[in-house]
């Protein structure tokens, strides 16, 4: 999944707005982040061939540290501990800890069987979503509209750019997801892993100053003095 992760960390600032939408994004995205870094130095691989759309043209050969539901529960556990340490918000720590996991369980919705338990655990799964474009268009992207009009109606803009800069972004995961979806695979598998922490990581920047671009509406009435 792709905008089904963002789609977690937006409707986590709902559940918990003490906590960056930025963190929730960070946290939604920390198993594909990872992943490009394992990939980088060769401790992951993926295989690409001719296709379209993700489901045609990806193997998944080992994203076991990454992506494994062991693993993933490890990074969740840490992530959530970190986060702990720092804010001393055992309701942040927690959410967090389910957001970091939840990256596994809808992997294992759009995934053909190549989601690993266990590194070393020859057990695959994956109920492979993405090998229908119509029921992702329906179960994923029913998902990130719900929870891009959630963020929307429970936020204020601050000002003009916390309109535009929101949507704006907003269309640009929806066009890359598309892509995915029905899409040719990357001109340069090589250079793949480096476009895609780029990618991720400039998602998070934006979630970080999006939270401050657009705080929750109660707090911008407690700041202007307006109860209404």
């Amino acid at each position: 999944m792709l905008v089904g992760h963002f789609a977690v960390g937006l409707v986590a600032k709902r559940c918990e707005p003490k906590v960056s939408l930025g963190t929730f994004v960070l946290a939604a995205l920390l198993a594909d982040l990872l992943w490009c870094l394992f990939l980088i130095v060769g401790l992951e691989h993926v295989r690409f061939k001719a296709g379209n759309g993700v489901a045609s043209y990806m193997t998944a050969e080992n994203i076991e540290l990454s992506h494994s539901l062991a693993m993933d529960g490890l990074w969740a556990a840490s992530f959530a501990g970190i986060y702990f340490l720092r804010r001393r918000s055992a309701v942040g720590a927690g959410i967090l800890f389910f957001v970091v996991l939840s990256h596994w369980l809808l992997d294992f919705l759009s995934h053909g069987p190549d989601m690993p338990l266990i590194p070393g655990f020859q057990k695959y799964l994956g109920l492979n979503l993405w090998a229908s474009i119509p029921a992702s268009l329906v179960v994923e992207g029913g998902i990130w509209i719900v929870a891009v009009i959630l963020f929307a109606r429970v936020t204020r803009p601050r000002n003009s750019l916390g309109v535009y800069l929101y949507w704006v972004v907003v269309v640009v995961l929806t066009l890359t997801w598309y892509n995915n979806l029905a899409g040719p695979p990357p001109r340069s598998p090589q250079a793949a892993p480096f476009a895609s922490l780029v990618f991720f990581s400039l998602a998070v920047a934006w979630a970080y100053w999006m939270n401050s671009l657009r705080p929750p509406k109660y707090l911008v009435d407690k700041t202007s003095g307006d109860g209404r």
